[in-house]
């Protein structure tokens, strides 16, 4: 059988648990990467990158002092949220070591970009987002699929009352408003992470940093900005932010088949089967920071981003040889299989709940 590389949907088929040594794949892959060189540490990149992201921060910084008290000074708003977005992906790939070759390294600049620059808890982010990697769109495992004010799973929806019923129902339209709300919530869960009581890596560290952060951002706004524009102005950074977040992490599983809890699928098609890469060449690896290589990221995440593009070939004819299917799509239409797919939890909320990737199983 063939694989099938669906372009704007997803898409499943069924594999013969017995046809290929699914214990073998991932090994015969990693090897493949490893001699082509894909993994080997890219510090003049990320030290180009470093570089830039510091200037625009430093001239966006500049350009609010100097026109503090203008209205002019708003649209500064953008650029500071696009700014601080891009250094969030920096801290990203630091937090799957993919910058340095010592663990520590990658430990101590993750921690004080995520922390000082962009005001996210660094070790919130690793704890969430480490369970997200290690079982992706998996019933009681992942994290990221969890109900919240948004609903993923259709059997949650009925359990839902009141407003966020309310909500759930239209969730699909209403995605991407509520996203100007997640860069308040990105902060807020930084803090309450840092004040929780459970283990918090560097919990000292981290408090000082947020804090600091917070600090200086605020003190530099109302200081130089009138009331009224300042306020306005962290209104739109905070929305644009969120955003631009949500908008860059919501393409890659959202959508995508669910595993149940329990479901055995091996590593390699667990990691690619509940993916979904972004096309759009090397602005869409700019924009979004490397995650429109999905794929390739959750199958090796301590990858650099430069090699993510020539990792992504060799997945794909990889997932070929073995009929696994891999998935891709442009950006826009990706949003309209979050809205959709959002929206049918919403709506068919009583429907029984079934999982693609149990077929593709064979279960």
């Amino acid at each position: 059988m063939s694989i099938v590389v669906e372009r704007g949907s997803v898409v499943t088929s069924r594999v013969d648990p017995g046809a290929h040594p699914y214990t073998s794949d991932y090994a015969g892959l990693i090897q493949r990467v490893k001699d082509a060189g894909l993994l080997r540490r890219r510090k003049g990149y990320y030290a180009v990158l470093s570089s830039i992201l510091a200037v625009l921060l430093a001239i966006t910084v500049a350009a609010m002092v100097l026109i503090g008290t203008s209205w002019w000074a708003v649209a500064l708003a953008p650029l500071l949220a696009i700014v601080l977005t891009q250094f969030a992906f920096l801290a990203h790939e630091l937090a799957h070591k993919a910058v340095f070759a010592s663990g520590t390294a990658n430990d101590t600049w993750g921690r004080i970009i995520a922390n000082l620059v962009v005001g996210i808890s660094y070790s919130w982010w690793m704890n969430k987002h480490s369970r997200h990697h290690a079982n992706p769109n998996t019933v009681g495992k992942d994290p990221d699929i969890e109900s919240d004010v948004i609903v993923f799973q259709e059997d949650k929806a009925p359990t839902t009352t009141g407003l966020q019923r309310a909500i759930v129902k239209r969730q699909g339209w209403l995605f991407f408003p509520l996203l100007t709300l997640e860069g308040l919530n990105l902060h807020i869960q930084g803090f309450k992470s840092a004040f929780s009581k459970g283990k918090v890596d560097g919990r000292g560290s981290e408090i000082t940093m947020l804090f600091a952060r917070h600090i200086i951002l605020f003190g530099l706004v109302f200081w130089f900005m009138p009331w009224g524009v300042a306020s306005v102005f962290l209104v739109t950074q905070l929305a644009i932010f969120g955003v631009y977040m949500g908008a860059s992490f919501a393409p890659n599983h959202k959508g995508m088949p669910i595993i149940p809890a329990g479901e055995k699928v091996d590593f390699l098609r667990r990691q690619v089967m509940t993916s979904r890469n972004i096309t759009g060449g090397p602005g869409m690896d700019v924009a979004m920071g490397g995650l429109n290589y999905q794929v390739e990221h959750h199958l090796f995440p301590n990858m650099p981003r430069p090699a993510l593009a020539k990792a992504a070939r060799m997945v794909r004819e990889y997932c070929r040889e073995r009929s696994i299917v891999y998935t891709e799509t442009t950006l826009m239409k990706s949003y309209g299989i979050v809205v959709r797919y959002l929206n049918k939890v919403g709506i068919s909320a009583r429907d029984p709940f079934d999982c693609p990737v149990a077929q593709v199983a064979g279960r």
